[in-house]
């Protein structure tokens, strides 16, 4: 495994959240267990990013101007919050001018959180990545979100789904194995694929919104992959239960990691067959057919896209400025 660069696997841009960061260090995984002891065998070149109640780590004062900035510690200042009832997990490593810099994430939602940031000796604040994610540089943002997905998956997984008893962590956090000795099912992350798809119909695309948005707020459709499902399938599925047409020519484009708390984003494109809405108001509030020129001018309708961060919006754009193939 290698930090990989997103722009030469793909060529386009990653979506925020989905840069890399890290080589994840399977061979490490495979021969060490016990996260605590490799920590201590490293110290020196390890960092750990506290997580408390799934918010991460951020220097700085909470609400300032500046853009916030991953609180990666050094191990060696806040060791002593390392204890085994704390879920420690090895996130990976970097190599910079030769030498590796090993990174740590550690649950630390046991302790009071004003108690907690006294003992760091620097100005720092805990916060949502979801909140603050459209202003994290994207590399460290992509480590945050991949140590967020980490931690809920063992808050998640404690006792054995099989038999109830407790489990513990195996292979510097990335399995979880039950105790009893009549049991010893392994537990393994896990990742929910979910399909969110741009529908083309010439010069004009397909967008819907839920009733909870903002008013005005208008997206892609989307929905989760359902077991024994092709992403192919999902996406015709959920397009036809929410507004009843068929669709055809289905074409990834890319991804986004959303560990909120634990989706993996597939961005597709395709194609209308049929074009006269059904709108299922089960699943949607409304959908309509939008024009360039209308989404060019959205605002003027009183609408407006998602943010820029998510990869629906990613979607609308690369259709809008003709990046998408």
């Amino acid at each position: 495994m290698t930090d990989f660069d997103a722009h030469i696997l793909t060529k386009i841009r990653p979506n925020h959240l989905g840069f890399g960061g890290l080589d994840r260090d399977n061979l490490t995984r495979e021969i060490h267990h016990d996260p605590q002891a490799f920590l201590q065998q490293h110290i020196r070149q390890s960092v750990i990013s506290p997580h408390w109640q799934l918010r991460g780590l951020f220097k700085g004062e909470a609400g300032q101007d500046t853009a916030p900035q991953a609180g990666f510690l050094a191990a060696q200042t806040v060791i002593d919050l390392v204890v085994p009832h704390r879920h420690l997990i090895y996130l990976g490593k970097r190599i910079t001018d030769g030498k590796p810099e090993y990174f740590f994430t550690l649950d630390v939602s046991d302790m009071a959180e004003e108690a907690l940031l006294s003992l760091i000796d620097m100005p720092c604040h805990f916060a949502e990545l979801r909140e603050v994610g459209p202003m994290v540089d994207g590399r460290d943002g992509s480590v945050l979100a991949y140590a967020r997905a980490m931690l809920y998956w063992h808050g998640k997984h404690i006792y054995c789904g099989r038999c109830g008893q407790a489990t513990s962590a195996e292979k510097l956090g990335h399995q979880r194995k039950c105790v009893s000795t009549n049991c010893g099912e392994m537990h393994f992350p896990r990742t929910d694929p979910a399909v969110i798809m741009l529908i083309e119909d010439g010069d004009r695309v397909l967008l819907g919104r839920q009733a909870i948005w903002p008013e005005g707020m208008y997206s892609t459709l989307a929905g989760f992959v359902e077991p024994g499902e092709t992403i192919e399938h999902a996406t015709a599925r959920e397009v036809f239960e929410e507004v009843g047409i068929q669709i055809g020519n289905i074409r990834y484009q890319h991804s986004q990691p959303w560990p909120f708390p634990s989706s993996l984003m597939l961005g597709l494109y395709a194609t209308a067959l049929t074009t006269g809405l059904n709108i299922n108001k089960d699943e949607i509030d409304h959908a309509q057919w939008f024009t360039r020129e209308e989404l060019l001018n959205f605002a003027d309708q009183g609408k407006f896209l998602p943010r820029q961060l998510s990869i629906s919006r990613r979607l609308i754009d690369d259709w809008l400025y003709q990046r998408h193939h």
